[in-house]
């Protein structure tokens, strides 16, 4: 439970100011960092996670808006993308998605 909100804590906390929140890791434009995105590239490639592609195509087919940031994490025991969406009027959600099988799981904000 402590985890779940201290992800959100620093996602949120990234919002205000990215450059402290990034400090020298180097980002994708999908917002994953160097050792993030291995991780996740080789779940994608073991079949075990859906890729962000279709994770971000299915967020937009719900809600309008864009992805602004997303971070590979555990959400009740299981792998999971939290995604920073920001919606037209500029509100801030942070969608759970489940990383194996791609459905929404959960939101916060907005």
């Amino acid at each position: 439970m402590f985890c779940r909100f201290a992800i959100i804590g620093l996602l949120i906390a990234g919002i205000s100011n990215p450059a402290v929140a990034q400090g020298n890791r180097r980002f994708d434009r999908q917002g994953f960092g160097d050792a993030d995105q291995d991780r996740a590239l080789d779940a994608v490639r073991g079949g075990r996670h859906v890729p962000l592609s279709v994770v971000i195509a299915q967020i937009g087919a719900h809600m309008p808006g864009r992805q602004l940031n997303t971070t590979l994490g555990d959400y009740g025991g299981r792998a999971a993308y939290f995604v920073q969406w920001q919606t037209p009027d500029n509100r801030l959600i942070i969608v759970i998605v489940d990383a194996q099988s791609g459905q929404i799981i959960g939101r916060q904000g907005g």
